[in-house]
């Protein structure tokens, strides 16, 4: 009941015309930031600071809050309707987002659907961060490097089958993409490696650049590559907001994902380093154990609902941590960890005794940026849909272009462009052959966390394994939890082969 008063009282604090102004503002600017591919919340919050710089602390938090909040669902809009994904947790969006929006030709269905899972699990996220934050935050400290490397094993050993429809596929270029990942300087030890004497490698490979090429870039090859030159005005000529709508079926089937994935979304964006792509990649993972009308990957409303509300919902439950212990959970969280501590307050236990104002008021400005930020990216769908209405040989150029500045964005050089330029076609071939490029880019995006929480949990229990993997009640679970999914595939095959269980047949 106290929490409640509390975020009441914050409700009165941001529903001041400043502050509505600042909210609406940062939705409005994280929706084109996510939208736009090489720039990222990071990127986005970084770059805005300067802006805040006049306000006082609690207007300039609320702008920054709604910025990152809402650059969540700007992800989804390149991902769907161009198969290029705004930042990192967009990745699972374009899995299940792009078919819809192409090969099932219900573009504007998919967006709603990511919109409407995105507030479902920032929804979701803010109510366990009003009346549990400290717990999540005191929670969270139980995940030390030894816990964390568990939890991303788990993830890592089961995107070999979580995504396409061959498991061997799947960890060969899960593999790929961990070797991918190592290249540049050892953070532990300060040696380079696999830079063959390359100064632009010792740096790595960037995500951004090398996501951009792989899938962006490779659906311009493709594109090119297609015998007719049509327009897709079929698709789109009869679209307006009423036909975006989703039907009662629709919102049945998104649901449930949406709830668990909220659920599960924000503990995951409690823990130090996981973020908001973390809990994006196991919201999608969890709706593999449950049924799904249409199969994953294919176009299938759970997917996108799965991985949009568990990435928002992480991001909410993010601040769990900042707030209540100052510790930031992702590059994003540290650049507004600084912004508080500039304007000369101390994220800590006692920030809700001595700003209860700042505090809650933040809290309350995500809930009003969640509203907002629903409202405008529903209104726009009539307009960003008309991009698909546009002939092929004319989107080729646009997305090409987007492509060149998102890869040349992140690195200010043409080292991001050589990169997107050999990843697009690296991608193009894979696909090409069958082979599906995304548990690559997932792979590549937490070995780093992986390796990273390993080697100090390694150097934290003395090289001991038991240290690692039985140190505490929470890893005994997840190494269980482990070893069932790597044990899964073996155990199935041998069943298949002694007639217990039938393969199906595709039809």
């Amino acid at each position: 009941m106290e929490n409640f008063q509390m975020l009441f009282h914050g409700f009165t604090v941001v529903l001041s015309l400043q502050n509505i102004g600042a909210c609406l503002l940062g939705a409005v600017l994280g929706l084109v930031v996510g939208a736009m591919p090489g720039i990222g919340s990071l990127a986005g919050v970084a770059l805005l600071l300067p802006l805040t710089y006049k306000f006082n602390p609690t207007t300039a938090i609320i702008m920054l809050g709604a910025l990152y909040y809402s650059n969540m669902y700007g992800g989804s809009f390149s991902a769907i309707l161009l198969n290029i994904p705004g930042d990192s947790p967009a990745v699972m969006t374009a899995l299940d987002g792009y078919p819809m929006a192409t090969k099932r030709k219900r573009p504007g269905q998919a967006l709603f659907t990511a919109n409407m899972a995105s507030f479902v699990g920032g929804t979701i996220g803010m109510i366990i961060l009003t009346f549990m934050g400290p717990a999540l935050a005191d929670v969270g400290l139980h995940f030390g490097p030894a816990e964390m490397a568990v939890l991303l094993l788990v993830a890592m050993t089961s995107i070999g089958w979580l995504v396409g429809s061959n498991p061997t596929n799947g960890v060969v270029l899960s593999l790929v993409g961990i070797l991918i990942a190592s290249i540049g300087m050892d953070l532990q030890t300060g040696s380079p490696r696999f830079n063959f004497g390359n100064i632009y490698l010792l740096g790595g490979v960037k995500f951004i650049p090398f996501v951009i090429g792989t899938v962006g870039f490779a659906q311009v090859m493709r594109l090119m590559d297609e015998k007719e030159d049509t327009t897709k005005s079929e698709i789109t000529e009869k679209l307006t907001i009423r036909g975006s709508l989703l039907t009662p079926h629709d919102f049945k089937r998104l649901l449930p994902p949406a709830i668990r994935s909220g659920i599960m979304g924000t503990f995951v964006g409690v823990l130090p380093g996981a973020g908001a792509t973390t809990g994006a990649f196991l919201g999608y993972a969890m709706q593999r154990a449950f049924k799904n009308e249409d199969p994953l990957g294919s176009g299938a409303v759970e997917g996108i609902a799965a991985c949009e509300a568990a990435n928002n919902a992480a991001a909410a439950g993010s601040f769990a941590p900042l707030l209540a212990l100052g510790i930031p959970g992702s590059g994003t969280g540290a650049v507004l960890l600084g912004g508080l501590m500039m304007w000369g307050l101390n994220p800590g236990p006692l920030l809700f005794t001595n700003e209860p104002e700042f505090a809650w008021g933040l809290i309350a400005s995500l809930f009003l940026a969640n509203l907002l930020t629903l409202i405008i990216a529903l209104g726009i769908i009539p307009v960003l849909i008309k991009i698909l209405s546009v002939p092929v040989k004319v989107i080729i150029p646009i997305i090409m272009v987007v492509c060149l500045v998102g890869g040349y964005s992140d690195t200010y050089s043409m080292y991001g462009v050589i990169i997107m330029l050999i990843s697009g076609i690296c991608g193009y071939v894979l696909e090409k052959s069958g082979f599906s490029t995304a548990p690559m880019l997932l792979a590549f995006v937490l070995a780093p966390l992986l390796e990273d929480n390993m080697r100090k949990a390694f150097v934290i229990s003395g090289g001991s394994v038991s240290g690692v993997f039985f140190n505490s009640a929470i890893s005994i679970v997840l190494t269980v939890v482990f070893i069932a999914i790597a044990a899964t595939p073996i155990v199935r095959a041998i069943l298949t082969k002694c007639g217990v269980l039938k393969v199906k047949k595709a039809k």
